[in-house]
């Protein structure tokens, strides 16, 4: 009985979100934005509250013992709350997606046909342990015009909703109905399955998370999926790639924020190159504490690397570790991409732009890099705002979907009594 009532309030909460979501979009630029300027207010007032809330989340992470990367991702701090905020009015400060004018013709026959951008409606987002992803989404969508029901994972529980309720509290000031942020305040994985077939209510699910929840999401779903994917990206350093860069890039890319979509994974080295700095590879990549997986002339070459294996160059590691693979070629490298990659963010480091070019043109990812970190594949790195995610499908959305991604379009045609 219980869960049927909760999958009762779930449906209730996406009518709620639909009929809410019908007054957001009509809204204002300014009513808009007036609204993404109070949440990022109230978060600000309100962090010590979230931060209490986090605690309890920390505490039961720590008890399941969550990796260190999970626990990174999961874990908020006053700088990083801030950070929300001053997020909100970053999106806030964007162009309005919502009543462009697309397309503006006139047929032969003298009716008026024009194309304009418009909300989809009501989004569905399932995510895990990134509280972040609570707020940004809200605020991509809220200024995009749609609605959201919020699902994110048991190990957030107590963030997620701390946080939901603070933006409630927001938008009671506001011409934005609070109904149009839904937050779905069960762990019960059959909660999170009944959003995979509400087709009447929700238009369109973006998972975002691990393997596991993507696959799950995009093999089941009966609502149509936006899918963001995970992130096994490569370093390719050419034979004549700067020594210093190339050290510099590999570094960033992997140790900035190792448990990001956009680190590295695996670094593939021409064979000429690494002969010639092979030393300096051995000390940065012990200086940084990387833990080392590689072919057998790595093995050879690397001390305390271990022989990698078929799931070792397919890992998203999301930690130190990093698989190191020798090439003779720029094709190889690209053949080893397109073997164990997930067209998520790719790299190469070279002075030959011909080089560049032939790899960018054969490589198949979503964002492609010469001579820089894959690290700026997101959102507001690339001046987007926040992130609804990082599409790596090749429909509708490919990238750091921003502002433009939760929109859809609809033909406006005006005459004077043409019929067919």
């Amino acid at each position: 009985m219980h869960l049927l009532n909760e999958k009762l309030t779930v449906e209730a909460q996406a009518i709620q979100a639909k009929k809410a979501g019908k007054v957001l979009s009509l809204l204002s630029t300014e009513d808009k934005n007036h609204a993404l300027f109070a949440l990022a207010k109230r978060l600000e007032t309100e962090f010590d509250l979230i931060l209490k809330a986090n605690e309890k989340d920390l505490q039961e992470g720590r008890k399941k013992a969550f990796t260190e990367a999970f626990m990174d991702r999961l874990a908020l701090s006053k700088n990083r709350i801030f950070d929300f905020a001053d997020g909100l009015r970053q999106v806030a400060a964007l162009e309005d997606p919502i009543g462009k004018i697309l397309l503006n013709k006139k047929l032969d026959n003298g009716l008026n046909v024009s194309k304009v951008s418009v909300p989809i409606g009501v989004i569905g987002m399932i995510y895990e342990a990134r509280p972040n992803v609570t707020v940004d989404a809200t605020g991509l969508a809220l200024k995009s015009g749609n609605a959201i029901i919020l699902k994110g994972g048991s190990s957030a529980i107590h963030s997620n909703k701390a946080i939901v309720d603070v933006m409630h509290r927001a938008l009671s000031h506001t011409k934005i109905p609070k109904d149009s942020v839904q937050f779905i305040n069960s762990t019960n994985r059959e909660v999170s399955q009944q959003l995979f077939t509400m087709r009447e209510h929700i238009d369109v699910l973006i998972p975002r998370g691990g393997g596991t929840l993507i696959n799950e999401v995009v093999s089941n779903a009966s609502v149509p999926v936006l899918e963001t994917g995970v992130g096994n990206c490569h370093l390719y350093i050419d034979s004549e790639a700067n020594a210093e860069m190339a050290f510099r890039i590999l570094v960033n890319a992997k140790t900035d924020r190792p448990a990001v979509c956009n680190a590295i994974e695996t670094v593939i080295l021409h064979r000429d190159w690494l002969k010639k700095h092979k030393i300096d590879l051995i000390n940065t990549l012990s200086a940084h504490s990387i833990t080392v997986h590689g072919d057998e002339k790595i093995v050879t070459d690397i001390p305390n690397a271990s022989l990698a294996n078929e799931e070792d160059w397919a890992n998203e590691y999301l930690s130190l570790h990093i698989a190191l693979k020798v090439v003779k070629n720029v094709d190889e490298a690209i053949e080893h991409i397109e073997t164990y990659g997930t067209k998520h963010s790719e790299a190469i480091i070279t002075d030959n732009n011909e080089t560049a070019e032939y790899f960018m043109q054969r490589v198949d990812a979503a964002a492609l890099y010469h001579n820089a970190s894959t690290r700026f594949t997101d959102g507001g790195a690339l001046g987007f705002g926040a992130e609804i995610g990082i599409s790596t499908q090749k429909l509708h959305a490919r990238g750091p979907m921003g502002l433009e991604a939760l929109t859809t379009v609809k033909y406006v045609m005006s005459g004077n009594g043409q019929i067919r």
